[in-house]
């Protein structure tokens, strides 16, 4: 039962790291790197529960995947069209994404940190699972879709051809910079989607800092999942894990509660660093492309 209770919780907490994982995986194989994703979780998170406070959860979400929408289309326009540093915007989108969440949110409910009770989708009832939110099966169902689309599909050829070899792509008669704006926004969708599912599903309204640093772990799910869906699935699940661990163990441990939350963190370093295995990412990922160069 304990056992059955954890895969649970893992798999609910691995959903919001999933979404923005997948999301991750669509810019990078378009050749850019999106630091921003946990800024698009945040404004996610914010927009998605005052959208579902003023029209309800289906407006809540749609709502918070247009805001991860033009945060990403922001930092499109700032690394593809004006080769701004990708690693720069992506930072700037984060403090930006942190800012006006806290300024909207003082302006909407005179609360800077938090928001007033919002609600989530119904529930679907699943075996070990109990009451599951749609977004879940969602995200797993998003797992093998974009692993057909990026693998067999002729948007998932150009997207590929256009992060391994732009300049080839480009002269084979591929619009570049639309190919890398469509990934760049999907991702920004889907983690809109992840940080909306933090809000209205894991603790029903907005919380200051509630995606604590989700968007920089499903950067390292991605990296681990080797830059593909089904990759990133089970390092998501991993993460998921290691952050449902770290919730029970707390509760009996001994030595002070911070160094047991950091668990998931210091998984996402060893990652990071290379701990697990060597990686090989797109070609031309992070590199900005101007036609016209070599």
């Amino acid at each position: 039962m304990l056992l059955a209770e954890l895969i649970a919780s893992s798999l609910r907490m691995a959903v919001p790291i999933l979404l923005t994982a997948i999301g991750a995986v669509y810019t990078e194989r378009a050749g850019v790197v999106n630091i921003g994703l946990e800024g698009m979780m945040i404004v996610g998170s914010f927009w998605g529960a005052l959208g579902s406070y003023y029209f309800g959860p289906y407006m809540g979400f749609l709502i918070a995947m247009t805001a991860g929408a033009v945060l990403a289309l922001i930092h499109a326009i700032a690394t593809v069209t004006f080769r701004v540093d990708q690693i720069v915007s992506g930072v700037a989108l984060n403090i930006l994404a942190y800012g006006s969440s806290r300024f909207l949110s003082q302006a909407f409910f005179k609360m800077a940190t938090t928001t007033p009770h919002v609600n989530g989708l119904f529930k679907i009832k699943l075996p070990f699972l109990g009451d599951t939110s749609p977004i879940i099966i969602l995200a797993l169902v998003l797992v093998p879709l974009a692993g057909f689309i990026l693998e067999k599909t002729v948007f998932g050829l150009r997207l590929r051809s256009v992060g391994e070899n732009p300049l080839a792509a480009d002269t084979l008669g591929i619009n570049v910079f639309k190919m890398k704006y469509a990934g760049v926004i999907i991702s920004g969708v889907l983690a809109g989607l992840s940080g909306a599912y933090l809000a209205l599903e894991h603790t029903g309204m907005y919380v200051e800092g509630m995606t604590q640093g989700k968007g920089f772990i499903a950067l390292a799910a991605m990296i681990f999942g080797n830059w593909n869906p089904q990759g990133a699935l089970w390092a998501s699940l991993l993460f998921g894990f290691a952050e449902s661990l770290s919730f029970r163990v707390v509760q009996n441990a001994i030595i002070p509660y911070q160094f047991i939350k950091m668990i998931p963190y210091v998984l996402t370093l060893a990652v990071l660093a290379g701990v697990v295995r060597k990686y090989t990412p797109p070609a031309a990922d992070g590199v900005p492309y101007e036609r016209g160069t070599k």
